[in-house]
């Protein structure tokens, strides 16, 4: 943490157990700003809420907002609580200083029913706009499913960006939706914009048609009944998402899990990304109308699917983490199975650059469309490829390794424009760069357990749960009450397919999260989405939002 803010806010701050500085409210913006232009936290990772109405020990206020940032070299994370006053629940937006609030501060209101003042545009982003209450309060019923019976026309959003771009009235525009039912909006998404021929004017994105309450599911259950859970969260690659959680519940438990399996995490992990990759460049190119590149890079896919399928019992939603390690040890015949697949990765990979790479309609589709500056990017939130994209050589695995990422030889793929060509090309990179990992740790992979032998943790062996008590009462205790993780608000992150998946917990020492939020990399990504597309054509904005890669399970959670 830098002195420069410990220095100046020393009569004002408070340091908690967990390492999170605490502000009044009207110290919140000046603290935060100060982070940014003096201390270089210039990127803002989340902002969430807890409701501590129900907690087993007090605290200052019902309410409080969590503020989570990095610095510029990525490498310390600082996070900020405030709380507020029972009466009042509001406090200063900070969307002026980073864009990537808007859409975070909106979440909270929506969630939280925590008013963000001097937001341009306060309203739910979530759950729809008929929704009564704040489901993510302690005194929501989960029970209790709310019927959405109107749409929103999305005009108290478009009109005021029509007229900051001196469009008083739009009587000779046309307005049209993206989505939300349409192959081309990559999920349920819909895209609301205005248009002079087929120039976007303005754009309005409204989400949540796939919000399923997942923060919310994860109160009720134990932290190994949430890894299926998980699985729903960037489908395209499920492990990955069981990777982030359990490390995070380990990270709690101050647990390091066998070498062994931290090595088949990685494996694993690293061919979930491959495969996150494949389908979102295949998707993207038969957007363009390259159909015959889709089968190239997607069979390949297929392959993967049926090595998971041996290896886990399950194709798409894999469910293989446990805390503490994974589920099941690497089958007989995997590596030679693991072979093929890399084999037919990297044909697939070759035979699709061969047609598209020196491909002048191609380069006409894809070069100087959807630009995101280096700036702007870290400014929106962005993460991952979308964020190496444009020049900013940012990896989770670099810059905080796990899982012993610092001793793989691997590169970081960047762009210099940070368009559709650049994001695209750097996953096709990446691609490379993780077989080259798959390749090492295939080379390394330790012998030994895969799972830590703690009884407090993991499940005893069958054989101790069949003839003996103690096994058996283990096995009851641990299904039915849940791994028992110490009281503590803890944030942790790996380097997902989209990028930096994060998740931030409360517990409250019982085998049930008090709390879960997860940081989606998605959610930024898509905010940023109508400012991307403004100004270009219709056909160009439908690449813009695949070479995102927004997946609508892990946007809408």
């Amino acid at each position: 943490m830098s002195n420069h803010f410990e220095e100046k806010f020393k009569e004002i701050y408070t340091l908690d157990e967990n390492g999170i500085y605490i502000l009044e409210p009207q110290h919140i913006l000046q603290a935060l700003t100060h982070l940014k232009k003096i201390d270089n936290y210039t990127l803002l990772l989340d902002i969430t809420a807890i409701d501590y109405s129900t907690y087993n020990q007090k605290h200052p206020s019902r309410f409080c907002v969590v503020y989570i940032l990095r610095d510029a070299t990525f490498t310390q994370t600082i996070k900020l609580k405030t709380y507020l006053n029972d009466e009042k629940l509001e406090v200063e937006s900070i969307t002026h200083l980073f864009k990537s609030a808007n859409w975070a501060e909106r979440e909270v209101w929506d969630q939280y029913g925590i008013k963000f003042t001097n937001h341009p545009n306060l309203k739910r982003v979530l759950n729809h706009k008929e929704f009564i209450g704040h489901p993510l309060r302690k005194d929501y019923p989960i029970t209790q499913g709310q019927l959405c019976t109107k749409s929103d026309d999305l005009m108290d959003e478009m009109i005021p960006r029509l007229e900051q771009k001196g469009y008083v009235s739009h009587d000779d525009l046309m307005f049209l939706n993206l989505g939300p039912a349409h192959p081309a909006s990559h999920g349920t998404i819909r895209t609301f914009v205005a248009l002079e021929g087929e120039n976007i004017i303005s754009a309005v994105s409204e989400i949540g048609y796939l919000h399923r309450g997942f923060e919310k599911s994860c109160e009720n259950h134990t932290y190994n009944q949430i890894i299926p859970y998980t699985d729903r969260l960037n489908y395209c690659s499920a492990i990955l998402n069981n990777i982030a959680f359990a490390h995070t519940v380990e990270g709690m438990l101050g647990v390091d899990i066998p070498d062994r399996a931290k090595f088949i995490r990685v494996i694993i992990g690293e061919l979930s990304r491959v495969i996150d990759h494949l389908v979102c460049l295949a998707a993207n190119l038969v957007d363009m109308g390259a159909l015959t590149n889709y089968w190239y890079l997607y069979n390949p896919r297929e392959a993967v699917y049926d090595l998971l399928s041996k290896l886990t019992g399950a194709r798409l939603t894999n469910s293989y983490m446990r805390v503490g390690g994974v589920a099941h040890d690497f089958y007989e015949g995997f590596e030679a199975d693991l072979q093929n697949c890399i084999k037919e990765i990297e044909k697939g990979m070759g035979d699709t650059l061969s047609l598209i790479e020196h491909n002048r309609i191609f380069h006409d589709r894809t070069q100087n469309v959807g630009v995101v500056s280096a700036s702007e990017a870290i400014n929106r939130g962005f993460t991952g490829p979308n964020l190496r994209a444009s020049g900013v050589a940012y990896d989770v695995r670099k810059t905080s390794p796990y899982y012993h990422y610092e001793s793989f030889d691997f590169d970081i793929a960047i762009g210099s424009v940070g368009d559709v060509y650049d994001r695209m090309m750097v996953r096709f990179e990446e691609i490379r760069q993780s077989i080259r990992i798959i390749n090492q740790a295939m080379k390394r992979v330790p012998s030994g357990a895969i799972i830590v032998n703690d009884r407090s943790i993991t499940l005893p062996p069958k054989e101790s749960v069949y003839n003996n008590i103690e096994g058996l009462m283990n096995q009851f205790k641990l299904i039915y009450e849940g791994v028992k993780v110490p009281k503590r608000e803890f944030y942790s992150s790996i380097e997902a397919g989209n990028g930096e998946l994060g998740f931030f917990i409360v517990s409250d020492g019982s085998g049930t999260p008090y709390k879960v939020k997860v940081r989606p990399p998605c959610f930024p990504a898509m905010a940023a989405l109508p400012d991307i597309i403004e100004g270009g054509m219709i056909a160009d904005s439908v690449l813009s939002l695949g070479s995102l890669n927004i997946i609508a399970g892990e946007l809408d959670r």
